[in-house]
């Protein structure tokens, strides 16, 4: 129970400090993300490096994906076509989360497409005799110029619902399909979309304007949320292997060679399957980068001579691997560093959600494609890579490729060589405290397996951990979104096992948090039933005492302490 009392304590008085902090003539506030300042909330700068007007253009544009949404809803009640709105609200909220982009000009520009779409609903609701009556200021307001913008960016923010245990839950589900419309992006990109899941994500938004809503119900909306992110990484899992092939276990190089070359970052598989087929033949070679490091896995991308392995590693170590990569770096999606000098920013590119004020951006043309010659272009000015480490790191045990070891895996089970395992997914970052997921990590017994996906992989991938009868003891699913792999081997143990409960299973759940696609994750396992998982460094700082409650008493959601006391906390 101590543990319990300590994390009531700390998000207690976090959720005093942000009520004070209502009274103050704050630039901004946000508390999306685990770096929120304090703990509580950034509101000079964002610590992820945005300025208070691009956040506030934010909170401005998903109050106006709200408006769209109220609009949304009636359309489809009228059997109308919303796959403009639909795509147009997923990639904006993909464009909102962390370190995805930093750029005012992109935010002004999709603030004035958001009031144009909604005015383009409404008229079509209202043409089909639909109701178009909304009395709610997000369907309704509109403002001619950025200053107007700005104004009116001050007062829809986070802190203008007052109640906190309310503004508790709607950020939750709102930081929830967040990340879902990042995944159902990807998926989009291959041609795989579920209207129930764009749908889902209008009533969402919706929701969170609606203030009958009791807080029991906002929580069961909570719960849903976690529905349609166990169908999002369902969906993209399809995607990505009906179009690339099922990941295989796979010895990725992380040395270099002498080429010029591309770094690609991000998570998108699309424009790294665009990348490859439009380097091929240039003599540029094609790394990947953090999150990216998975896409070494899939089979399809294995025919290209000139994909070289993976260079670096998490996303906030970008600022100085960057430098020694030497050649040109291409965003597909978050995480960005702000670069720290002009030098560095000239030789970054931008696609899809991401976007850096000065960086160059290839957007997509009417048809869908894009044009990468002017980062290849550059690549072939640039020195090869400085060499910063040498050789290789093992991958691609996604659910098929381990499945496909059942039988070996469960007979270690039942010999006793494998006691439990540990799914230690998520995100990697640079708060010192996360070198906890290192030394737990090295001081798990040798009969332990740890299960991860995501950048959170880069605090133990490259740790000499040995395996258990061939079975690694680092088995890495893929990027966060294969967190949906994990899943699916826990459910098919527990079917193989014939357990009636997935907590029955020895799996421990040490999970490290970021950003919202984390959240997505997390309130996915919460539907599948998981519960006692731990989250740290910090807890989230958008917890209110009482939904915090909810969360520990309801699924023994936990903090983390120090790595001897929780491990003896987990082997008990």
């Amino acid at each position: 129970m101590g543990i319990i009392s300590d994390i009531k304590n700390k998000l207690f008085n976090n959720s005093k400090d942000i009520n004070k902090g209502r009274n103050l003539d704050m630039g901004m506030f946000c508390f999306q993300c685990q770096e929120a300042a304090k703990g509580t909330g950034c509101t000079v700068k964002g610590v992820c490096g945005k300025t208070s007007d691009v956040a506030n253009l934010q909170d401005l544009l998903v109050y106006t994906l709200k408006g769209i949404s109220l609009y949304n809803l009636e359309a489809r009640k009228l059997g109308l076509d919303t796959t403009d709105t639909d795509r147009f609200i997923m990639e904006s909220l993909f464009t909102t989360i962390t370190n995805a982009n930093f750029d005012r000009s992109a935010f002004i520009a999709r603030v004035k497409n958001a009031l144009e779409l909604r005015n383009e609903v409404k008229e079509s609701v209202k043409k089909s005799g639909g109701n178009v009556n909304f009395d709610h200021d997000a369907a309704n307001w509109f403002a001619d110029s950025e200053e107007a913008f700005d104004e009116k960016a001050k007062v829809v923010g986070v802190l203008s619902t007052e109640n906190e245990d309310v503004r508790s839950l709607r950020e939750l589900i709102i930081y929830g399909i967040k990340g879902m419309a990042a995944y159902a992006e990807h998926a989009s990109n291959l041609k795989y979309e579920s209207k129930d899941i764009f749908a889902f994500i209008d009533k969402a938004l919706v929701s969170t304007l609606d203030d009958s809503l009791s807080a029991d119900e906002l929580v069961a909306l909570t719960l849903e949320t976690g529905k349609y992110g166990v169908d999002v990484m369902a969906l993209l899992d399809k995607a990505n292997t009906e179009t690339y092939g099922n990941p295989e276990i796979t010895k990725v190089n992380i040395g270099v060679r002498n080429n010029p070359a591309i770094l690609i970052s991000g998570h998108d598989l699309r424009d790294m399957e665009r990348l490859l087929e439009q380097t091929e033949g240039t003599g540029v070679d094609v790394y990947t980068h953090s999150e990216m490091l998975p896409a070494n896995y899939y089979p399809a991308f294995k025919k290209y001579s000139h994909f070289v392995g993976n260079y670096g590693n998490a996303w906030w170590k970008q600022d100085k691997e960057f430098e020694t990569f030497n050649g040109p770096i291409l965003f597909t999606t978050n995480c960005i560093v702000p670069p720290r000098n002009e030098a560095l920013r000239n030789r970054i590119f931008t696609t899809g959600a991401s976007g850096y004020p000065g960086c160059t951006h290839i957007s997509a043309d009417e048809n869908g494609n894009k044009d990468f010659s002017p980062v290849i272009e550059m690549a072939k000015k640039c020195p090869a890579p400085t060499e910063i480490e040498k050789g290789e790191i093992v991958g691609g045990f996604a659910h098929n490729t381990v499945l496909s070891l059942a039988d070996t895996v469960v007979e270690a089970v039942k010999s006793g060589a494998i006691k439990r395992f540990f799914v230690m997914a998520g995100c990697d970052g640079r708060m010192k405290s996360r070198d906890y997921y290192t030394e737990f990590a090295q001081q798990l017994p040798k009969d332990t397996v740890i299960l991860t996906a995501g950048c959170a992989k880069y605090k133990y991938n490259k740790l000499d951990l040995g395996d258990i009868g061939g079975i690694p003891r680092v088995l890495d699913a893929g990027q966060c979104n294969d967190s949906y792999s994990l899943a699916v081997i826990a459910l098919k143990l527990k079917e193989v096992f014939e357990l009636n409960d997935i907590n029955e299973l020895p799996i421990s759940y040490n999970i490290a948090w970021y950003e919202q696609k984390a959240v997505i994750v997390l309130l996915a396992l919460l539907h599948l039933g998981v519960k006692n998982i731990h989250l740290g460094p910090t807890l989230p700082a958008f917890l209110s005492p009482n939904v915090a409650n909810v969360l520990v008493n309801t699924f023994g959601i936990g903090g983390i302490t120090n790595v001897e006391d929780d491990l003896k906390m987990f082997l008990a």
